[in-house]
């Protein structure tokens, strides 16, 4: 028996009353599953017009048959029976058409798995599943509904698609899919950067996310959307006393499995982190491969790659960061106040995040351990640090009013420079973060004013 919200209950009960109606998709899918259901999408053979009869509170936008009904935690979907026709741009069907029966709204589904359709019936529960996937959800395969030559061609996106529900459920693609798949790759150029985007951060959540990129890779996938990796392939990273014993690109899939985050965006940038070695590549005196400012022309890269796929500027920001920063260097040796410049570098609310790409990096590399015991000391001055501190010129105890007022000067740069100076020699030591001997110190300053 499948446990159903209550307010979804209503509004299947409220439809039914009248007309055809279905859970229908994903959620059918989850439940059998018993995974999480985010999303409840119903259908029916109401169309939009008279759904919205039944919930006037509901909105109708598209030319897909989809009204949103307003829930409480969030919006139910409830569309209406389609049947498709000709695709043309591998995106959108030239025209939709409302359907009369469940099996033609369902025989337009992506993959088996999706087209199972559940009727509520007198207080049973009934699977609708003509094209078997019950059966493949039990042998945890991925398979096209009806001719995967077609399924494909109608909308590029399920290439993707495919990928990204395969590495959520641990599934296997079936082999005629799968060929597909590999053969129609070049397709995934007729999507949006948006959808692609979308489909990408999915894979990033997933527990096997790292299965799911390479299969972006084997099946050509990755070529379209992110060929900047490719780049790292049998580009060899061994060289004597280090850890590292793959290529630049099988590290960065090892690095992106062992980060313990569950922050696409952090995982994201996880995958990304190495991306510029390739580009920097070079021998030492000694023959060995080195790869110097790597992670400054990564950053580059990174940045390009998320302007790409329509990051948004937060999102972007974060991954530069994370990438351009994530040499760091740990020992025992460094001061106080070279831990606080190095969590106003990358940022306080970016600490956790460059610790969870640091433990990816290593155990990616083929270290044994997620930490080393000079990385732990580290963390450990890091927490001490991230107690209140005077971490920027805001947090000194005199301000731009102060150095005017001793000073006798109006506003302007100079005041910014002189609070500049004060905060440099106040974060190497912290006792002097005091009124007395700031204002004493402005006085010697006087001499910047010339």
């Amino acid at each position: 028996m499948i446990n159903i919200p209550q307010e979804i209950l209503e509004i299947y009960e409220k439809l039914s009353t009248k007309f055809e109606v279905y859970f229908v998709g994903g959620c059918v899918r989850n439940a059998i599953l018993k995974r999480p259901v985010e999303d409840w999408d119903l259908t029916t053979d109401a169309t939009p017009e008279q759904i919205l009869k039944v919930f006037p509170n509901g909105f109708y936008d598209n030319k897909f048959g989809t009204v949103g009904i307003p829930v409480k935690n969030g919006v139910a979907e409830v569309t209406t029976f389609r049947t498709e026709g000709e695709y043309k741009d591998s995106r959108h069907p030239e025209k939709v058409e409302w359907g009369k029966t469940i099996d033609e709204d369902l025989a337009r589904r992506d993959f088996t798995v999706n087209a199972m359709a559940l009727k509520l019936d007198g207080g049973k529960q009934k699977i609708i599943d003509p094209f078997g996937g019950e059966k493949d959800l039990r042998e945890k395969i991925i398979r096209a509904v009806g001719d995967p030559n077609k399924r494909f061609k109608e909308d590029a996106l399920r290439l993707i698609r495919a990928v990204r529900i395969a590495s959520q459920l641990a599934f296997t693609i079936e082999e005629s899919t799968w060929q597909k798949i590999i053969e129609d790759s070049q397709l995934i150029q007729n999507i949006s950067a948006e959808r692609i985007h979308d489909e990408l951060l999915k894979i990033m959540s997933a527990t096997y996310a790292h299965d799911g990129v390479m299969l972006l890779k084997t099946s050509g996938l990755l070529n379209f959307i992110i060929p900047e990796l490719l780049q790292g392939v049998d580009v060899s990273q061994v060289r004597p006393g280090r850890h590292h014993t793959s290529d630049v690109f099988t590290h960065n899939v090892l690095s992106l499995k062992f980060c313990p985050s569950k922050d696409p965006i952090v995982r994201f940038a996880t995958f990304l982190h190495d991306v510029g070695k390739p580009m920097v590549k070079s021998l030492d005196k000694e023959g060995f491969v080195i790869f110097h400012n790597h992670e400054i022309i990564g950053a580059k890269i990174a940045k390009d790659i998320c302007e790409r796929l329509r990051f948004s500027k937060k999102d972007r920001d974060k991954i530069v960061t994370l990438i351009r920063w994530h040499m760091f260097s740990v020992n025992e040796n460094q001061t106080d106040a070279a831990i606080r410049r190095f969590i106003r570098r990358i940022g306080v609310e970016n600490v956790k995040d460059m610790m969870d790409l640091r433990v990816g990096d290593r155990l990616g590399g083929g270290t044994q351990t997620a930490e080393s015991w000079r990385l732990k000391l580290f963390k450990e001055k890091i927490e001490e640090q991230l107690k209140p501190l005077p971490f920027s010129v805001n947090d000194l105890v005199i301000d731009g009013n102060d150095v005017m007022k001793i000073l006798g000067i109006k506003p302007g740069p100079l005041v910014g420079k002189i609070l500049e100076e004060l905060f440099k020699e106040v974060d190497e030591d912290l006792a002097k973060n005091n009124k007395q001997y700031l204002e004493e110190k402005i006085k010697k300053l006087q001499k910047m004013i010339k």
